[in-house]
Parts: C-alpha cells; sequence; structure tokens
C-alpha cells in the first residue's frame, strides 16, 4: 500500500453541472445532449472509443475549448469564470514541460503562475512522486515516466477542487500508478472531485462511469 498525504483543505462544493453539452469537431458531432453532475467525493471515469470525445470533454470542462453548446457551472459559477477556473486542476495527456528548466522549476511554472508556491511543498510534492534527488535535474535528461511524475506532482501542490485528468497513468509503472491512484481517492474523500479518462485498469474505488 502507498501511504498519500494530500493537505487540501476544500470548502464546501456541491455539484459540478453539465447541462445538455454538445461538441463538434469539424463535421463529426463527438456528443450532443450531455448532461451529468459531479457531487463532491465523486470519481468519474470517462469512457469511450478513440474519437469518441474524452479529451474534448475534458478540455471543455477545463475551459479551454468552447462546446458547441450547453452550460457547465461549479454551483453558481460558470465555466471560464475566475471562480469557477480557480477551482481547476486540469491534466493534459502530453507532457508540457521545458527540457530547460529543472523538475523543481519546472513544478513551480506549471503550478505557481498565479500564486506563490513555498518552496519546500515542491520538494515534498517531488518527493511524494517517486522523484527524491531529481529536484535539481533539467527535464531533458528524465525519462517519459519522470516527466510524467514531474507533472502529477502538480497534485500535491494544487489545492483546486476538481481535478480532469486525462490518461494520468501514461508512462508509469504499477507503483506510479498506485501513488496517483492513493492521491484521487484521498483527494475525494477530502470532498473534493475527480474526472479521469484511461485506457488502462484502476482501482479506483466507487468509480463511476461515464461514456461517450
Amino acid at each position: 500500500m502507498v501511504s498519500i498525504l494530500v493537505e487540501h483543505q476544500h470548502n464546501i462544493v456541491s455539484s459540478l453541472n453539465v447541462k445538455n453539452l454538445g461538441c463538434q469537431r469539424g463535421y463529426n458531432q463527438l456528443f450532443s445532449d450531455l448532461s451529468f453532475r459531479v457531487n463532491a467525493g465523486d470519481i468519474f471515469r470517462i469512457t469511450g472509443t478513440n474519437g469518441s470525445g474524452k479529451t474534448s470533454l475534458l478540455k471543455i470542462l477545463a475551459g479551454l475549448n468552447a462546446p458547441e453548446k450547453g452550460a457547465i457551472f461549479l454551483d453558481q459559477y460558470p465555466v471560464k469564470s475566475n471562480e469557477y477556473l480557480s477551482d481547476i486542476f486540469y491534466l493534459g495527456h502530453l507532457s508540457a514541460l521545458s527540457a530547460e528548466l529543472t523538475s523543481t522549476e519546472n513544478l513551480k511554472f506549471l503550478t505557481g503562475l498565479n500564486k506563490s508556491i513555498d518552496q519546500k511543498l515542491l520538494l515534498d510534492a517531488l518527493n511524494q512522486v517517486g522523484l527524491k534527488g531529481y529536484e535539481d535535474e533539467y527535464c531533458a535528461k528524465l525519462s517519459a515516466g519522470q516527466k510524467r511524475r514531474v507533472i502529477l506532482a502538480g497534485l500535491f501542490v494544487s489545492n483546486a477542487k476538481v481535478w480532469l485528468l486525462d490518461e494520468p497513468f501514461t508512462a508509469l509503472d504499477p507503483h506510479g500508478v498506485e501513488i496517483v491512484e492513493a492521491s484521487i481517492a484521498q483527494h475525494c474523500k477530502q470532498g473534493g472531485m475527480c474526472l479521469f479518462t484511461t485506457h488502462q485498469d484502476s482501482a479506483l474505488p466507487n468509480q463511476k462511469v461515464l461514456a461517450l
């Protein structure tokens, strides 16, 4: 078993509400009239064939892409409002790291654009994902799995209530997968929410499935 310490203090958030969402890419309608509700503590696994719109849905929920139609609210706050975006942590399936920065510098950049991040918190987060001793290593020298862990360390730094994770287990060994699953479970146990996609088996408890 992996012991995970995620010291996130969440204000009470009742739900993320998605109503009649539609998404079209070119002439391809990915999904339409999609409605669902994610409550505090929920873990949603988004499933579907390749091209069904899983990544597009996460990007829309993250405020990165606009839907064709529909509405999204985190409690009373609409998508793209400052209040909404401040409670969203989005992890794409590609590792957006600078090869010229160290692990710590990359993590600081990824998670501290709008706030000051304590250096010890960054180091602790890298330690949590198994990168102790690599804090000052330039990311150009890291393996694909280690680069992925740098980004996943953001889970231990962010105070966002809603985690949107696109293929979070990519390039991770079984121990890395266990670390991420434990952090997701702890986050939601403390009142957070998580929506994720994966092509791998997941041992996360009490998953709800959203099929596209």
